[in-house]
């Protein structure tokens, strides 16, 4: 991770000293590092990490890094992780431009070292996560999502780049279609259970977790227990939670009267039950894997990515 993150800084280097300093105050507020980790452990556990692992860790974390920064400019955002975003310091323009930057690098850097199956693995997961956020906001304006529909949302907007963590991380040390589809899957219900346990952060009792409670109710987000507990209601009930998540969803009392009706409905127990058979797929696909201080790293990823605080 240290010899990572002296590339990847070297992957962002420009000429212009404004885009410099601003790449540097991304660098220097980086979150938990966790997809460059999967690259590496995913690597590991069937290979040798060389020079084209660090490159696919630095791309992923480039176009991830630049869909941040443009999603803050979309949602208007001012902070991220803690700290101001870049559009609040910068303004808009400036962090469009960052993220096209930021963006061009990734692809550049592939190219230049012809790593043209890498970038086709990642070039998939940022039109899949496109896609995904696209599909959330089409559905949030009529609030008519179907658990099928909430996994394709989910399976696109978060699953499909750890999914691309980790088959770019075995494509960059064996061509063997087979394993990289494997560690592709593996990725895929590994990402579908830390979203379900994001769902689960906003039904929490405690504001420790890292969000407020009723966040997603407030932005008209359906998820899993949400979608379960409109499941098991009768039509009166239904009208009623839609209504307020669609006009009241700003009254504090009347998210918690929504995340109260989830709680009595089962909703949580249920996309619990759910985010653990997905974590079991997903630990299930290594088994065949031989056993190494990487694999049981990844098996370790896998559970905290379920049993994580915020």
């Amino acid at each position: 991770m240290d010899e990572f993150e002296v590339k990847f800084k070297q992957s962002m280097k420009s000429n212009v000293s404004l885009l410099d300093k601003i790449t540097n105050y991304i660098v220097k507020r980086k979150g938990k590092q966790i997809r460059p980790m999967f690259v590496f452990l995913s690597a590991q556990s069937v290979g040798a990490i060389n020079e084209s692992s660090y490159r696919a860790a630095s791309l992923i974390e480039l176009l991830h890094t630049a869909t941040l920064v443009h999603d803050d400019v979309v949602d208007d955002s001012n902070e991220r992780r803690g700290f101001f975003s870049v559009n609040a310091l910068w303004k808009n323009k400036i962090a469009v431009l960052i993220g096209d930057f930021l963006l061009s690098s990734g692809l550049l850097l592939s190219l230049d070292h012809d790593d043209f199956h890498l970038l086709k693995i990642v070039s998939n997961a940022v039109r899949d996560m496109s896609e995904g956020e696209l599909l959330q906001i089409e559905k949030a304006r009529k609030l008519d999502i179907s658990e099928e529909i909430y996994f394709e949302i989910i399976t696109k907007k978060t699953a499909a780049l750890i999914a691309a963590c980790c088959a770019a991380g075995v494509a960059s040390v064996t061509a063997d279609k087979q394993l990289i589809e494997q560690f592709k899957n593996f990725g895929i219900y590994t990402g579908i259970a830390f979203q379900i346990k994001d769902d689960l952060f906003d039904f929490g009792d405690d504001t420790s977790i890292g969000k407020p409670t009723g966040i997603d109710i407030k932005e008209k987000k359906m998820t899993l227990p949400l979608i379960y507990a409109l499941n098991q209601s009768t039509w009166l009930e239904k009208r009623k939670i839609i209504n307020i998540i669609k006009n009241h969803n700003d009254d504090p009392q009347k998210v918690n009267e929504v995340i109260q009706f989830v709680k009595d409905k089962g909703g949580i127990g249920y996309a619990e039950k759910v985010m653990h058979d997905y974590k079991n797929k997903a630990l299930e696909l290594l088994t065949n894997i031989p056993d190494s201080p990487s694999k049981q790293s990844l098996m370790l990823l896998v559970n905290y990515s379920i049993e994580r605080k915020k």
